[in-house]
């Protein structure tokens, strides 16, 4: 066999935000906050503030491999999120804040997550399981300081996502990963027996994410505005968490807001 030299780059998903940093910059990342407003910030801004969390979570002791779990609405530091911690090599789990807390506590220790990235709309749920969680190491709160919230103790340290991100550096060196390493977990809601992990990899994402775009789906062009409803937690979020950034969308969120008239309101204000 005759090997080919073309495209021998593995699939990493932080390529596809840095793609997005480099060719749409100023395309915009739009949310409506957990803390109330609304939050605006572009591609770029997104890269940057991904590269000081892949700093922090390097600091934290974070490794490939290593499973770190979200427990968050769609937000704009969700997405960071998403592509610091799949692009960094480790694993990221999102978890459905739906669940039962007995399903809850059993997909944390079954995954063996070091560590929780959690909306403040979430902290009862976890602190009221925090003693069955072995595996925690660490819980980060994706506010800032002015609106932390009172934690009670816990049996793990507990960090404020923009005071753990503030010190750190703007840029990173991405590792060269297999593509077909895993990049996120997400598990089943527990209808058939005990929730069960599935795992996607980059390459898995990234076709999908590509496969998506095309007109017979999305059909996503730099010329679009999308409402990401669908939440990061379930599926994956369609892919749109990637394709988007992919092509140049702008990408709005709906927070924790998913009332008809704060929908209806996105809808109209960002077209």
């Amino acid at each position: 066999m005759i090997e080919s030299h073309m495209q021998k780059r593995s699939f990493n998903l932080i390529k596809v935000l840095q793609h997005a940093a480099d060719v749409f910059s100023d395309v915009e990342v739009v949310t409506n906050s957990v803390e109330g407003g609304i939050h605006r910030a572009t591609y770029s801004e997104i890269y940057l503030r991904t590269c000081q969390l892949a700093n922090a979570l390097k600091e934290l002791g974070v490794e490939s491999g290593d499973r770190v779990g979200t427990m968050a609405w769609n937000t704009w530091r969700h997405l960071e999120c998403w592509y610091a911690i799949g692009g960094s090599g480790a694993v990221c789990h999102t978890l459905n804040p739906r669940l039962f807390a007995d399903q809850v506590d059993y997909i944390v220790n079954h995954a063996e997550d070091r560590f929780l990235f959690i909306d403040i709309s979430f902290v009862p749920v976890i602190a009221a399981i925090a003693e069955r969680l072995p595996t925690l190491e660490g819980l980060v709160v994706m506010t800032d300081r002015e609106n932390m919230p009172d934690v009670p103790e816990l049996p793990f340290p507990v960090h404020c996502y923009e005071d753990l991100i503030s010190t750190q550096e703007r840029t990173f060196r991405w590792p060269e990963l297999d593509e077909n390493g895993a990049s996120s977990l997400c598990y089943t809601s527990g209808t058939t027996g005990e929730p069960k992990g599935v795992l996607y990899s980059h390459r898995s994402n990234i076709l999908h994410s590509i496969s998506s775009v095309g007109p017979d789906v999305f059909n996503l062009s730099a010329l679009d505005s999308f409402l990401m409803v669908v939440p990061m937690f379930h599926a994956n979020s369609w892919g749109v968490a990637f394709s988007a950034p992919m092509t140049g969308v702008k990408l709005v969120m709906p927070g924790p807001h998913m009332d008809g008239a704060s929908i209806h309101k996105l809808i109209v204000d960002e077209q």
